[in-house]
């Protein structure tokens, strides 16, 4: 499962220093944190409106599409600061051993 993570990871890092009139991705770094930041924001912002309407309706589809566009999204943001999934997948198996309740009080 997270080779997918892996390999998209590797294809944002290439695509970071495309050129920003052919690449999505180089786009958005040639734009700045803040444009990447307000794609994140905005795609979770869909996210939130997908979970909602999958509850009414029963249906997932859209909730699964706007959830890969918010993974991708928070991608970028990561790849801005040399960060990738592996980074975060590190810190999630960190917290295996650990209730919710612990790790959060842990924070303060």
């Amino acid at each position: 499962m997270s080779d997918t993570l892996r390999q998209l990871a590797q294809v944002l890092e290439a695509r970071k220093a495309a050129d920003p009139d052919t690449s999505y991705v180089a786009s958005l770094h040639a734009k700045g944190l803040n444009k990447i930041l307000e794609k994140v924001g905005e795609e979770c912002t869909e996210t939130l409106i997908a979970a909602k309407d999958a509850e009414h309706s029963g249906k997932a589809d859209e909730l699964i599409y706007e959830t890969a566009d918010l993974w991708f999204h928070t991608l970028v943001m990561l790849s801005r600061f040399d960060l990738g999934p592996d980074d975060i997948l590190q810190e999630l198996s960190r917290r295996f051993d650990l209730s919710g309740l612990e790790e959060k009080a842990a924070r303060k």
